[in-house]
């Protein structure tokens, strides 16, 4: 099985992805946990190209999309077909998904380019499930960018009208295909967050121990 986690800047969703990860191990299920772009050594070198800041220096958003792709190219391959193959539990922090959003969305993309890209890239790779953390825009941003962001990096500085469409991007892929995503309330502690998504995933089957 292959599970993805998505959601806007600051909505919890790395911190919730490790949680989750975590109780599915305490549950004795086989886990390779894992994250885009990253995940492989060249998808990983990939990552500190696509986020660094670069003053001076901008990237290209076409360029941009193309990085993600190729880096997860080399994931899908490298790590997470394999992982699939040898009936591990594969679950990833952002995949294609964040493209869509992000590059279609929130910079106005050609999303069918960007989605015959992305089948490229991942030879037709789509994830069984999807869980959305979702969290009001102004709010995922005050939380990521007041103290205590542990990892930020040149996109946290895009206005706020970009994350806006971020999220309207995030809606309509989830309307396009709602039996692969579930949308959880990301407002409240990280436990009732947690509570949620376990909920969420007991439902779909999956044991969570811890």
């Amino acid at each position: 099985m292959f599970i993805t986690f998505e959601g806007s800047e600051g909505s919890g969703k790395t911190t919730q992805y490790r949680r989750v990860v975590e109780a599915l191990r305490a549950a004795e299920y086989d886990v390779v946990a894992t994250r885009e772009p990253g995940g492989t050594p060249i998808a990983e070198e990939i990552r500190g190209v696509l986020l660094s800041p670069r003053e001076g220096f901008p990237i290209d958003h076409r360029a941009e999309a193309l990085l993600f792709s190729a880096a997860r190219a080399q994931h899908v391959a490298e790590l997470i077909r394999p992982a699939l193959a040898a009936g591990k539990l594969v679950v990833c922090d952002r995949f294609y998904d964040s493209t869509l959003a992000y590059q279609g969305f929130g910079y106005g993309l050609d999303l069918d380019a960007l989605r015959q890209i992305t089948a490229f890239a991942t030879a037709g790779l789509v994830p069984d499930l999807t869980v959305y953390l979702d969290c009001p825009v102004e709010e995922g941003l005050r939380r990521r960018r007041g103290t205590g962001a542990d990892e930020l990096n040149r996109l946290d500085a895009l206005a706020l009208e970009f994350y806006h469409r971020v999220e309207q991007g995030f809606q309509a892929l989830m309307r396009a295909q709602p039996e692969r995503w579930v949308a959880v309330d990301a407002t409240g502690t990280p436990d009732e967050v947690f509570a949620r998504i376990a909920a969420a995933l007991r439902m779909r089957g999956l044991r969570l121990g811890g």
